[in-house]
């Protein structure tokens, strides 16, 4: 049987001003799709969303949906009358069930219409409707929204978000179109959503930077890149796999078309006079493969030796500290010491203490008990969830020179505020546009770019993961696994976790718990040990029992290799750029692209086997 077609958008542009965000691009969403909508921020993600959500209408084409389809959007902000309660939100809310509801309360009200009666009980059968106040007060209670009278107006923005994706989730709609779904969730929350959309017969289109949630749920992603639409039918990882292909097709094609663009051009000054039909088309082909041939990708790989002021041997003391507001107690007679180098993972449920723990690490707010003592060295870089203020008529490159005009490199080098922001996506042109016309998470780069230009040797990073396109984070984690000083961060994002972190400092029960491990070890972790007292049970026999069998140093041998392979890895990783580069400007043949082709897929495989290796060494390393 073929697939239901619920939507289908043909040739649809969009622009603002001069702007292109893109053109004449088509798709369909079909019955069971979960696709996964992949762009850089500023790229028309928004503007794509709100064309499918009838919020905005395209310049050209069209969005055809299925007659009679149900469907629902959860936007970034959504919107909620202020002055209901939670409860009265959802039961003013647009869903058929409350309908079915009312229809059936009405039939009550005069049992003599027998007929009408039935019709109402069976409509209440067939939806299940009876049941519809546990079903909504089971979701509200799983988001964290336990106050069922307070108003709209009294909750946060993440609190509205959720009451938004509770009404989107008991509409049943035949489509849910999705605006980073995962903002303002926490890791229980999120792994709930996640197993409920992968569960659940559910057709989707969202756009989120959450790459596990787009591992899990996604059957499909589609990308808009550089203006053009590309679809793969597999989850993220396959998505992963197609795109590095399709770019290193593209570079071998930009290379065939550079070739065709020399001939072309001295075709063009031997016939300037040249202007019949058959020439006129081949001056349109001409301007064509002159595009083909100048196209640049302008993804960064940051490779950086950062020069900042060196950490002494006391980084930041931490001496049974302890926290409470009025009657909660959010953490208690916690001690840490921090060495140099480390990098920490912050992990817990929303309003464990979080933020208040970094406004107390780094001496906005007193700990109720205990101190922290702060090496002289240490310059802070806090990144928080409040963002950056705008002010009117400022550019985008003043903004970052306000705090700092170069990062200082080893070797006397440096990397100025412009190519700061140039890695951070910023190429030079947007740099000189007015700060207010940047998107939401444009802003959140440009404020990323603020903290790091100050150069800190202890970066704290709450939530920056949030409004961050997936090419951003790329970028960022690349920056990250580079910094050489302190690092902490809280983030809902679990993959980036996983690449970035080394522990974690896990808030739970009033406690502060340091685990040995990034998030994919925590949650292995915690799933075989359900109970506190096992969890508290095992900790404690690790701490004892395996201290003494743990002494697993590295010989000479393996100390030497692990030392050359850092080396070698670099070497390599150098020799996979420059042949990379060379697809772009050599006029090879087709055997050559062929025959260099391999060479690259060679030198790929030895890099992952001989960093395989590296992170074996460098685990025992640790251990001893």
């Amino acid at each position: 049987m073929a697939d239901i077609n619920y939507v289908s958008v043909e040739n649809i542009s969009k622009s603002y001003g001069e702007r292109v965000l893109f053109q004449n691009i088509s798709f369909g969403i079909n019955e069971g799709q979960k696709i996964g909508f992949v762009a850089k921020n500023g790229t028309g993600k928004t503007s794509l969303l709100n064309i499918l959500s009838g919020e905005d209408v395209p310049d050209s084409g069209d969005v055809i949906y299925r007659k009679n389809l149900n469907v629902a959007f959860l936007s970034q902000e959504p919107n909620l009358q202020p002055t209901l309660t939670v409860e009265e939100t959802i039961l003013a809310s647009d869903n058929p069930v409350l309908t079915t509801i009312a229809r059936y309360e009405k039939a009550l009200q005069n049992p003599h219409d027998t007929e009408a009666y039935q019709a109402a009980f069976d409509a209440m059968d067939a939806q299940n409707a009876w049941d519809f106040e546990t079903q909504y007060k089971q979701i509200l209670f799983t988001l964290k929204l336990t106050k069922l009278e307070q108003k709209v107006s009294e909750l946060s923005g993440g609190q509205k978000k959720r009451l938004a994706l509770a009404i989107a989730l008991l509409n049943k709609p035949d489509l849910m179109i999705l605006d980073e779904p995962t903002n303002h969730l926490d890791l229980e929350m999120i792994e709930w959503l996640e197993a409920l959309f992968a569960r659940e017969n559910l057709t989707l289109f969202m756009v989120t930077h959450d790459r596990y949630f787009l591992e899990r749920v996604c059957n499909e992603i589609v990308e808009l890149d550089q203006g053009f639409l590309y679809t793969y039918k597999g989850n993220y990882s396959y998505f992963l796999d197609k795109r590095e292909a399709r770019i290193e097709n593209q570079a071998a094609e930009t290379a065939k078309a550079k070739q065709l663009y020399k001939k072309e051009l001295e075709w063009m000054r031997r016939q300037p006079k040249a202007r019949t039909t058959k020439s006129k088309s081949r001056i349109d082909d001409f301007s064509d493969i002159k595009q083909r041939a100048h196209q640049r990708r302008k993804d960064h790989e940051v490779q950086l030796e950062l020069n900042m002021e060196r950490l002494g041997t006391k980084v930041v003391e931490l001496h049974n500290i302890s926290k409470g507001f009025e009657d909660k107690t959010l953490f208690e007679n916690f001690d840490h010491n921090f060495i140099k180098g480390e990098r920490v993972g912050i992990i817990g449920n929303n309003g464990t203490g979080k933020s208040t723990f970094l406004n107390i690490l780094t001496g906005t707010l007193k700990p109720d008990t205990g101190k922290v003592v702060i090496g002289e060295t240490v310059q802070f870089g806090y990144y928080t969830q409040k963002g950056i203020k705008i002010k009117p008529g400022q550019k985008v490159i003043d903004v970052v020179r306000e705090f700092g005009d170069y990062i200082p490199l080893k070797k006397g080098r440096q990397i100025s505020a412009q190519q700061l922001l140039e890695r951070f996506l910023f190429d030079r042109k947007k740099q000189y546009d007015f700060v207010e016309k940047l998107s939401g998470g444009e802003r959140k780069r440009l404020y990323l770019c603020t903290v790091l230009i100050k150069n800190p040797n202890f970066l704290i990073l709450d939530e920056p993961t949030n409004d961050l396109d997936i090419v951003t984070l790329n970028v960022l984690e690349n920056f990250l696994l580079d910094f050489p000083g302190c690092l902490i961060v809280v983030s809902h994002d679990r993959y980036f976790m996983d690449k970035i972190v080394d522990h974690l400092f896990v808030f739970k029960n009033h406690k502060i718990k340091d685990f040995p491990g990034n998030y994919s070890d925590y949650r292995e972790y915690a799933s075989a040990n359900t109970s506190e007292d096992e969890t508290e049970e095992k900790k404690r026999s690790t701490q004892t029992e395996d201290k003494p069998t743990k002494k697993a140093a590295l010989t000479y041998n393996e100390k030497k290799e692990h030392r050359n392979l850092e080396k070698e890895i670099a070497k390599l990783e150098k020799e996979k750029e420059a042949l990379q580069n060379k697809f772009a400007t050599e006029n090879w043949s087709g055997a050559e692209i062929d025959e260099q082709s391999q060479k690259l897929q060679e030198l790929i495989d030895t890099i992952e086997e001989k960093t395989e290796r590296w992170f074996e060494l460098s685990a025992k390393l640790e251990e001893g």
